[in-house]
């Protein structure tokens, strides 16, 4: 199946050329299974140049070094923990990562409060299990089962919306490199490269506090929001290009002035003070992130593209505004008045954006 025809590429699919460029130029030690160098999958990660001059596009945008620890961890027979609030990208790099270490992003275990342990060891092919018994044939492997097998990294994403005891199945994964089947009187043991990589935030409701022994066996990294509102503006802008173009939206590019007015507001809410730090304001219950701002502005540009002259405007952002920081009726929606009435009304070049908001709350 090519890139054509689905609609979110897999990281090694969409971005093939650059890792095939990466690895022909690549001439330093590559770790057991790695397809690329540590140096080079942080090149893939960051974006750069190569010598023959083909561009590598950055994935990531944040703090060289962090990028640098959170690789340098891979390498060691830790496993790596991004942390953040909502929205830091830690899925992205966890699935950038992945991709340029073994070419292979999709073994994921997707925590939810209905993961089960079958999802972490494995399972069985329960009609053989029936005819046969237990046997290797009736097994079927996890994800985490077979990255053990062929020395590739596992992705877990929300590890703390797991149960605790079904979190806790990794314990004897990272600390002994093994998975034990005691129905079959065996284990797995892990080959050279396999390696896990978890997400996790504690913002969000329904969380599970990671036990101590599990924590131990992480190292972790804390991805930050973007430090400032130019770097917020470049994520925005580039993710909402991409996704326009991935969705065949008939849209131009956002203009930047836009995405700086919704990177604006949702950092002036998240902070609650305004840019100059004269106003101080009601924060919203959402985590109001750069996730989100992605969001506002790809649906502003489906809006523009379908309904309006393919030029995103103050009519298109209203309404993705309003659904991003109304989470709660009633303290949001108080907190949102506030500050179309404190902060927006007051600006000049943004009384379009302030009559279409107003519009929209009533």
């Amino acid at each position: 199946m090519t890139t054509e025809t689905v609609l979110r590429p897999a990281a090694e699919q969409q971005y093939a050329a650059e890792l095939a460029a990466l690895a022909a130029a690549d001439d330093r030690p590559r770790p057991p299974r790695w397809r690329l160098s540590p140096r080079a999958v942080v090149t893939y990660v960051l974006g750069g140049t190569l010598p023959d001059g083909t561009v590598i596009t950055p994935k990531y945008v944040g703090d060289r070094r962090l990028v640098e620890v959170a690789v340098g961890t891979l390498v060691t027979d830790r496993a790596l923990l991004l942390v953040g609030v909502p929205g830091t990208a830690k899925s992205w790099l966890s699935e950038h990562l992945a991709a340029a270490v073994s070419g292979n992003s999709t073994l994921v275990v997707q925590g939810t409060a209905g993961t089960g342990e079958d999802q972490v060891r494995y399972g069985w092919n329960y009609a053989r299990l029936i005819a046969e018994g237990p046997s290797e044939a009736a097994l079927v492997a996890s994800p985490v089962m077979t990255g053990m097998r062929t020395g590739a990294v596992v992705r877990v994403e929300e590890l703390t919306r797991m149960p605790a005891e079904v979190q806790d199945s990794f314990i004897t994964v990272l600390s002994e490199k093994t998975l034990p089947v005691p129905e079959l009187g065996i284990q797995v043991q892990a080959v050279p490269g396999f390696t896990v990589i978890a997400t996790a935030n504690d913002r969000d409701r329904g969380v599970n506090q990671m036990s101590s022994a599990l924590a131990r066996r992480f190292n972790t990294v804390v991805l930050p929001p973007p430090a400032t509102e130019d770097a917020e503006v470049e994520i925005v802008s580039a993710r909402a290009a991409q996704l326009g173009r991935a969705l065949e939206l008939p849209a131009e590019p956002p203009a930047l002035e836009e995405v700086r007015r919704v990177v604006r507001i949702f950092r002036e809410l998240r902070n609650g003070s305004t840019a100059d730090g004269r106003t101080q304001l009601k924060r919203p219950s959402g985590s109001l992130s750069t996730a989100e701002a992605i969001s506002v502005v790809t649906s502003g540009m489906a809006l523009a593209g379908h309904f309006g002259d393919g030029r995103i405007t103050a009519d298109e952002l209203a309404s993705g505004l309003l659904g991003a920081v109304v989470k709660d009726r009633v303290s949001d929606t108080a907190a949102w008045q506030e500050y179309l009435e404190a902060v927006v009304k007051e600006r000049a070049e943004w009384r379009d954006l302030y009559r279409a908001c107003r519009d929209l709350v009533g």
